[in-house]
């Protein structure tokens, strides 16, 4: 008899152990699972700040690039107080670019973003200031009057400017315009010419410059060739501009775009029949504005 209730003792032993193994394994499996539930809501909880702070500093930084570049010739505090809000612009954005900032950092960008907005607020108080003095001196001096109007246009936000301030940061600029005209013969070869007669087609060539806003990615850019006579090149179709109407366009390029980068670019203009003496004007359209344009002469051929 103490043999077998030994081994009915050595069952239930093992048999509770088998159990608490059981209830260890479901218990390790639901820590677990729970752990992992508690980081990925953590993970998209920061995420969706950050996407949340990105768009207000967007909007912020809209707001202040259009300011200060309507106004380039700040001086004494007003210039002070303009390079403290790129300054801060740039503390604000070295924290978005992490991929892989903390919740600290987001909370400190949060704090800069709601104090850039009220640098800029004041500085466009100032700048409203400075411009009613300007126009008091111009009772004084009829000099200082054209003066004080030219800075009144500059300083005076249209409606039309505060419309594109939620965008306007991510619009690109085309600099370096090169235009030539070349006459590109059958076997490849390829000549500059001034010539009307002799050119086959028009290089078009600019810069994509820096953007801290805009983000990597295709971008979809619209080159618009006017002729001599006023007529444009329509073979792409029809673009709705911010500010110009509706322009017809030669072709979209499809660039794609590194933030903060430079972006060569290069478009040929080919066309069947012969060129016309005269000036031949490009644009370049980006999200609805002109972000560039240049200018090119041919000129009557003997032959």
């Amino acid at each position: 008899m103490s043999t077998e209730s030994s081994g009915n003792g050595s069952k239930i032993i093992i048999g509770l152990l088998a159990v608490a193994l059981i209830g260890s394994w479901v218990y390790f499996n639901t820590s677990k699972t729970e752990l992992i539930t508690q980081n990925e809501v953590k993970v998209a909880t920061i995420d969706s700040a950050k996407n949340s702070i990105q768009a207000d500093f967007i909007a912020a930084a809209a707001k202040a690039d259009s300011l200060t570049s309507q106004n380039t010739a700040l001086q004494g505090d007003l210039l002070e107080k303009s390079n403290e809000i790129q300054k801060l612009k740039g503390n604000i954005s070295t924290i978005l670019r992490k991929k892989n900032a903390t919740e600290k950092e987001l909370a400190e960008a949060k704090i800069m973003i709601t104090e850039l907005n009220g640098k800029v607020t004041t500085l466009f108080a100032d700048l409203g200031k400075a411009q009613e003095e300007n126009k008091q001196l111009t009772v004084k001096n009829s000099d200082l009057t054209n003066q004080n109007t030219t800075l009144a246009s500059n300083l005076n936000t249209t409606t039309k400017e505060k419309d594109r301030l939620q965008d306007i940061g991510s619009t690109l600029h085309a600099s370096a315009f090169s235009i030539q005209a070349i006459r590109i013969k059958e076997g490849g070869k390829e000549r500059v010419t001034n010539n009307a007669k002799r050119a086959n087609t028009i290089r078009l060539g600019f810069q994509i410059d820096k953007n801290k806003i805009t983000p990597s990615g295709a971008q979809d850019l619209y080159v618009c060739i006017t002729a001599p006579d006023g007529k444009a090149f329509a073979d792409g179709g029809n673009l709705t501009t911010r500010e110009d109407g509706v322009k017809a366009y030669a072709n979209k390029l499809s660039v794609q775009y590194e933030q903060n980068a430079t972006l060569p670019v290069s478009y040929d203009v080919k066309q069947a029949g012969k060129f016309t003496e005269g000036e031949y004007k490009v644009e370049v359209y980006h999200n609805g504005f002109k972000i560039g344009e240049g200018k090119t002469t041919l000129k009557r051929g003997l032959f």
